[in-house]
């Protein structure tokens, strides 16, 4: 049983899953601190000076207006948080895009270039075929 994990564990799927977790893992906050205080203030500057960690529609039937989600939620009211999906949605996209371009196309162009070797390397199947000949008749 413990062969058979140690077998799955050792697949190339898994070992990449595994590291594009803990890298990606290691990049959130980055790029949490990338969009949240670099991108999405001049973003919302040029928007017309929205805050878009404070962008939100508040659910609950109410006559109050609110500056914040906190205030809101202060106040009991549902709120849909749009600009924090939206915060969240780009981060995402920066992450995916950060390990797809400095881990995985790396990685794929080694593997493709470690293919290409092997393919060199490999004689023609005439050359297979007549050592394979050549090997039984030996044997006889």
């Amino acid at each position: 049983m413990f062969n058979e994990f140690k077998s799955f564990v050792m697949r190339g799927n898994v070992i990449d899953l595994a590291i594009g977790v803990i890298i990606g893992g290691s990049f959130g906050k980055i790029v949490t601190s990338l969009v949240e205080d670099i991108i999405m203030p001049p973003l919302g500057l040029i928007v017309g000076k929205v805050d878009f960690s404070n962008f939100f529609i508040p659910l609950s039937l109410t006559d109050r207006n609110f500056s914040s989600i906190a205030e809101a939620k202060a106040a009991g009211v549902t709120t849909w948080n749009l600009g924090m999906f939206a915060n969240t949605t780009f981060q995402f996209l920066l992450v995916a895009f950060a390990i797809f371009f400095f881990i995985v196309k790396p990685i794929n162009r080694l593997k493709k270039k470690e293919e290409e070797q092997k393919a060199v390397a490999k004689p023609p199947r005439q050359e297979e075929l007549l050592e394979e000949i050549r090997d039984l008749l030996k044997g006889k």
